[in-house]
């Protein structure tokens, strides 16, 4: 199969060597045409001018006797050849074809007798060779009085023939040296079009995903091909963030799975040896193992959670009342709350519509408030449902010790949990926070974190808002 770029210059090539065909071709016809046009012209012209002299001619100067003088007019030779010219010829016959007179050029040739010629149809014509050459003729019938001549007006054509045919060679060989130029052109300019794209594809073929760090820099190109090498950077910058992100989560995945996996391997060799003979340390072994496999559980469910919010396209959306999402976000965690004597309140404003997925939106929410219960000891965690124009906001206030500057954009990585030794005793998965980021990325959203006014934390999700005509009112 040839490749594009011979293809392009196949059929950009073919098109012009048609056109060009065409107007050689049309340029021939039309000279052609226009020179035997000429001929022609000058044969009507002679013949009109012997026509014109007949008619003088023929004025009578006395009853019953006009056509006389014409006749002698035309069987003169010395007036035919002062009508002839060296390639104009002149032939007077009688009406049954026989030679009365014709001009001195003509020598020996005579010129065959016209067909067909009367009164009725008193003018004809047609293309000849004789001896002296190729000529165009024109025949006329003339009446004088009671004799009957025909006329032969004749121009020599062979010349012009030569020169249509000198023409036609020099289009020709024009023709095909501007085919062999175009093809030549035409392989370049595909080449100048095309040789881009191949490098392109051969710096995409050498590029794996260890040389992600690699870059075209065609920015200087102000055209298709510089774009399109920009959005071919673009696209690697985003293929190297996504890589870098996927080695640290599998970084930190393995290293947060081995912890629970080693204890819960660590307690089970621990009931092999002993634990038919210590009950202690049966109970003991049991119950971590128990919790152990309740934490890996939790995180295996976050990191599941986490596939499903970067599937985004694959999650059905309907309009949804945030505030609803909300309430029931904030009674599932009111036991949680009550355990730690914080109190947990929600205000939500009515008519603030969403367009989402119930489960995940609600499991955003139930993220943020157990993150704040979490780092909470005391005072209380208030939840927060607004419009703000054309965004629907969400906002989860605590009164605990707040998130430091430089941890605001970490707390939504996966598997961060912060640097401080509190920090790392409060269980969690460290998957929360970067579940509600995916969340609301897929919903077109974003979410921050800064310090609240009256201190503590505050953590809010900004979502497109849904106009209430758009949702059903039931």
């Amino acid at each position: 199969m040839h490749s594009l770029k011979w293809r392009v210059a196949a059929w950009y090539a073919g098109l012009l060597i048609v056109v060009l065909l065409l107007v050689s071709a049309v340029v021939g016809v039309r000279l052609q045409s226009i020179l035997y046009a000429q001929a022609r012209s000058r044969v009507t012209a002679t013949m009109a001018e012997i026509a014109s002299s007949v008619q003088a001619s023929e004025e009578p100067f006395s009853l019953g006797f006009g056509g006389s003088d014409a006749y002698a007019l035309l069987t003169d030779g010395n007036n035919l050849t002062s009508w002839s010219s060296p390639t104009t010829f002149i032939q007077i016959d009688s009406s049954n074809g026989y030679p009365l007179a014709k001009s001195s050029n003509l020598g020996g040739t005579t010129i065959p007798k016209a067909l067909g010629l009367d009164a009725r149809t008193p003018i004809a014509r047609r293309q000849i060779a004789l001896p002296i050459g190729t000529l165009l003729v024109e025949d006329r019938y003339f009446v004088l009085g009671s004799r009957r001549v025909v006329v032969h007006v004749a121009e020599r054509i062979d010349a012009l023939e030569r020169s249509i045919a000198q023409t036609r060679e020099s289009i020709a060989l024009a023709v095909i040296a501007a085919m062999l130029a175009i093809v030549a052109l035409s392989w370049w300019l595909a080449g100048r079009a095309f040789d881009p794209l191949e490098k392109l594809a051969q710096a995409m073929r050498e590029i794996g995903s260890e040389r992600l760090d690699r870059r075209l820099n065609w920015g200087k190109r102000d055209d298709e091909i510089g774009r399109l090498a920009e959005s071919f950077d673009d696209l690697l910058a985003r293929l190297q963030e996504a890589f870098a992100r996927e080695r640290q989560f599998i970084s930190d995945a393995s290293h947060e799975l081995r912890t629970p996996l080693t204890s819960i391997n660590a307690n089970a060799q621990m009931l092999l040896r002993w634990g038919d003979r210590d009950p202690v340390i049966l109970r003991e072994s049991l119950e971590t193992i128990v919790a152990e496999s309740a934490q890996l559980s939790q995180m295996v469910g976050g990191m599941l959670l986490l596939a499903k919010a970067d599937r985004g396209d694959e999650i059905p959306m309907e309009p949804l009342a945030l505030g609803a999402l909300a309430a029931e976000a904030v009674n599932g965690e009111r036991a949680s709350a009550a355990s730690k004597g914080l109190a947990l309140r929600l205000v939500a404003e009515n008519g603030v519509f969403v367009m989402g997925e119930a489960h995940l939106l609600r499991q955003a929410i139930a993220n943020l408030i157990e993150n704040a219960v979490k780092f909470t000891a005391q005072g209380s965690v208030e939840v927060r449902v607004r419009a703000l124009g054309e965004r629907a906001i969400v906002e989860v206030v605590d009164s605990g010790p707040g998130i430091p500057d430089r941890q605001r954009t970490q707390i939504f990585e996966r598997f961060y949990r912060g640097d401080s030794a509190h920090a790392r005793a409060i269980p969690g998965t460290g998957l929360g926070l970067a579940i509600v980021r995916s969340i609301a990325r897929v919903h077109r959203g974003e979410v921050h974190a800064e310090s609240a006014p009256g201190g503590g934390a505050l953590l809010r999700i900004r979502l497109p808002r849904l106009a209430e005509e758009f949702t059903d009112p039931s």
